[in-house]
């Protein structure tokens, strides 16, 4: 046991590889996953998060390292020996089968009575609130009812472990959407424990207690969304999760509660200190919503208190916008190299003094929202 791990962690994961060739698919990985935790593994394609969880399921045999579900070595276990059940993302219904026959198979395998088969097939049903359609063919269904089919059948035989695979990948937008509060609140329900593999940022964000950013084969940073979103780690971190402005610049001014980094674009006044980074190459990052924009100038009095309170302030000229309803993203040239994204709320049905392509305006923020990161 390493001291970074607690007994107490239900899976914990021990310098964890896996090489293919000359390829590490993962790479030395630990991870502390406690009891009724929902673990979201989130990265691009090829980082090596849907290695981890074949490997999790038994799919896939460690170069090295070790995996332990409740105090237990289970990575020399074969994978049907594992309390873990795993749900892909094409949901492998049974075409032939009823809902009901689909969610007893495993059940069935296992050679339980009839009588357990059918109670706890009633159960999943109401669970997923699926018992009119137990008749029913998986083509009769819509791909929300397929996914909570293949849910059912994967908690049926009461995983300690449930491993899910895009989980929602299936499902179109405002479904996938709608879909993500309806599957944490049957997990939570259940009380299993759950490790999910996602590219989706938003998905990873919405259903996830913590999540892991991966990257050729390593965790980049490990933390709940909010953490991960407001305070990356480094710069892949930032551009990976959400829509980001990055800045590139020098520390010109470094104190204790405050420095400014001088970037060809503006000056960034960050009103939170950052020790012994004098002269440091650095890169800001401020996300879009963080931003706001005025279509007027701000008076000599205004800039001057702008700067007392830590306010960031830079002239450029929209270039582009997209309405999406409840918000609107703004393009402003700032100059030949650089376009700032900013999000505006849209709070009021009927605007007064809607900005415009083309019009000019001041962009401005806290300097709190400020992020700096040295790698």
């Amino acid at each position: 046991m390493t001291p970074t791990q607690p007994a107490d962690a239900f899976l914990r994961v021990v310098q964890l590889s896996k090489h293919f060739d000359d390829v590490k698919a993962v790479d030395q990985v630990n991870l502390d996953i406690q009891q009724g935790e929902i673990f979201a593994l989130l990265g691009g394609s090829g980082c090596g998060k849907s290695t981890l969880l074949r490997m999790l399921a038994g799919f896939e045999s460690p170069t090295s390292g070790q995996i332990h579900l409740a105090g237990q070595s289970i990575g020399d276990m074969p994978p049907f020996e594992r309390p873990i059940n795993m749900m892909f993302q094409s949901y492998a219904l049974f075409p032939h089968m009823t809902v009901a026959q689909n969610i007893a198979f495993g059940l069935e395998c296992d050679g339980l009575p009839t009588a357990d088969i059918d109670a706890r097939v009633q159960e999943m049903l109401g669970l997923v609130q699926l018992k009119p359609y137990a008749k029913r063919k998986p083509h009769q269904l819509s791909g929300g009812q397929q996914q909570r089919v293949a849910l059912a059948r994967s908690l049926a035989k009461r995983p300690r472990l449930l491993l899910l695979d895009e989980p929602l990948g299936a499902l179109d937008k405002k479904l996938r959407e709608e879909t993500q509060i309806e599957l944490v609140n049957i997990l939570k329900k259940v009380g299993v424990t759950c490790v999910m593999v996602t590219h989706d940022q938003e998905e990873a964000m919405a259903m996830a207690d913590r999540i892991a950013i991966m990257r050729d084969g390593r965790i980049l940073q490990l933390g709940a969304p909010m953490d991960i979103y407001e305070t990356p780690s480094s710069r892949y971190v930032a551009d990976f999760i959400g829509n980001v402005n990055m800045f590139t610049g020098k520390v010109v001014e470094d104190e204790p509660d405050h420095v400014i980094i001088q970037t060809p674009q503006c000056s960034h006044y960050v009103s939170h200190g950052i020790t012994g980074t004098s002269d440091m190459e650095v890169a800001v990052a401020l996300r879009p919503e963080k931003i706001c924009l005025s279509p007027s100038e701000p008076t000599l009095e205004e800039r001057e208190l702008a700067a007392e309170m830590g306010y960031n302030q830079v002239q450029g000229r929209i270039t582009g916008m997209g309405y999406f309803g409840s918000f609107t993203t703004y393009h402003v040239h700032i100059d030949d190299r650089t376009t700032l994204k900013a999000t505006l709320a849209n709070a009021a049905r009927h605007e007064d003094r809607r900005l415009a392509v083309g019009d000019t305006v001041w962009a401005w923020w806290d300097g709190s929202d400020v992020v700096v990161l040295t790698h």
